[in-house]
């Protein structure tokens, strides 16, 4: 383990809640939920102030209602919130080389790599700069942990929670983990937590004192010597860069969950083509198909078929993606799909089609097929989520409360307005159509700088 706490972790602070609150002034400060809505719905993030009500991640959106009855119920805007971690991650390694994303919104970065830090005074710089310039470009707030470890930064960023910057010394790490519960230390989920803890071992130190033999008798070989390891603070593990793509796949998701089994197999059919195109565009084929389904209740499947040699023929693909779809339980409905090849390589084996049973059949363009695209709401029966974008031509963007009985709540307001007023329409109001998310951050227009100078 390096000397400098040059490893950097970083944790937006409930991130999905914060781009809904930045979004919506009118609900700012107040309780947020988002995720699945509806009686069978999962909550993906609850903002700060909904979590005093004891509502977290992954509990059932029904017992979050029981909790905090008046908090605001949002479906999520997945595209938004990954153009918004596409900026984050860029600012990241604008400081170095290596950065190792976890998810939307937490990441490692190696410090030292990018010769953005080399010690204590230069790390908490770099944590500090870093937290501003993410404010200044999305407007939100992160929470930095800095320590010489991977494991250690993690742990400082839980401590930095919300919105703060902790920096372990080095030298203390032994301190600092002593007292904590086994839990806190990466590989200990609930089973493994039980086990020790029936063994009379429950926190860091109970670990570090019953010695490494005992943690391999009770948890095998591997886990018991990493364990043992983490327990006197020793992490080596590198903070790995993303590489170079090792598949090509596309996805869709549905504003409103398909659940036609018919309509779901002609949306994989599409995706298969449109993967088969970025595969030939690419120069590439591959050998293993993928399947990706995200269900009703935010549970996501992957099935996988691995074929004999790599292929870019739309019939191979379009037949094994129709299998994997086979084995997978679309009861309640999906609300993505996803069409994967992985297993590169830059050519093709002919003789891969025959695996396809409609081998005699001609390409069918994607142009021909279905194409249903993200189901929104249309003139005939519109369906409102609640917390979509919206326009009226009298009364500008808003964004959905509530919809139902054939009546849709707006509130007219943008991230850079104060809190707007609220209108009910018709569901099937002429005016009323589903509009892109707004910025969150004033946008600073260069050209219109330089009219201005041009001008004077």
């Amino acid at each position: 383990m390096r000397n400098a706490p040059t490893i950097l972790h970083l944790d937006m602070d409930a991130f999905f809640a914060s781009v809904e609150q930045a979004s919506k002034p009118s609900l700012r400060g107040k309780a947020v939920v988002v995720g699945g809505i509806g009686p069978r719905g999962v909550v993906a993030t609850a903002s700060y102030e909904a979590r005093v009500f004891g509502v977290h991640s992954a509990m059932p959106t029904a017992q979050a209602r029981r909790l905090a009855p008046n908090a605001a119920y949002l479906m999520p805007r997945f595209a938004l919130y990954r153009s918004i971690s596409d900026q984050v991650m860029a600012l990241l390694r604008e400081l170095s080389p290596l950065v190792e994303p976890l998810s939307l919104d937490e990441a490692f970065v190696d410090l030292e790599a990018g010769d953005a830090a080399w010690d204590e005074a230069s790390a908490r710089e770099a944590g500090a700069r870093l937290r501003a310039d993410i404010r200044a470009v999305t407007g939100l707030t992160g929470s930095v942990g800095l320590a010489a470890s991977k494991m250690l930064a993690k742990i400082a960023s839980e401590r930095a929670k919300p919105d703060g910057l902790v920096l372990i010394e080095p030298g203390t790490e032994r301190a600092l983990l002593s007292p904590m519960p086994v839990r806190t230390l990466p590989g200990v989920g609930p089973a493994t937590g039980d086990h020790l803890r029936r063994a009379g071992i429950t926190t860091v130190l109970d670990l570090s004192e019953a010695g490494e033999d005992e943690l391999v008798r009770l948890l095998g070989k591997a886990h018991g010597h990493a364990l043992y390891a983490m327990a006197l603070a020793r992490d080596d593990r590198p903070v790995v860069a993303e590489r170079e793509a090792k598949s090509v796949s596309v996805e869709d998701t549905y504003a409103v969950d398909i659940h036609d089994r018919l309509r779901i197999g002609l949306e994989v059919r599409r995706l298969a083509d449109r993967c088969v195109r970025r595969l030939r565009g690419a120069g590439l084929s591959g050998r293993t198909i993928v399947l990706k389904v995200r269900r009703y209740d935010f549970s996501t499947l992957t099935r996988s078929e691995t074929l004999r040699g790599p292929t870019d023929d739309p019939s191979v693909i379009r037949e094994a993606a129709a299998r994997l779809l086979d084995s997978v339980d679309t009861t309640g409905g999906v609300r993505l799909l996803g069409v994967g090849v992985s297993g590169l390589a830059d050519y093709t084996q002919e003789d891969l089609f025959a695996q396809a049973a409609g081998e005699l059949a001609e390409e069918t363009p994607e142009e021909s097929a279905p194409d249903f695209g993200p189901e929104r709401p249309g003139p005939a029966a519109p369906e409102w989520r609640a917390g979509q974008d919206v326009r009226h031509p009298e009364y500008g963007h808003g964004w959905v409360q509530g919809s139902g009985l054939g009546r849709v709540t707006v509130r007219f307001e943008t991230p850079l307005s104060a809190p707007g007023r609220v209108r009910t329409f018709r569901s099937d109001e002429a005016g009323l159509e589903p509009a892109d998310p707004l910025p969150l951050v004033a946008q600073v227009e260069a050209a219109t700088a330089e009219g201005e100078s041009d001008g004077g």
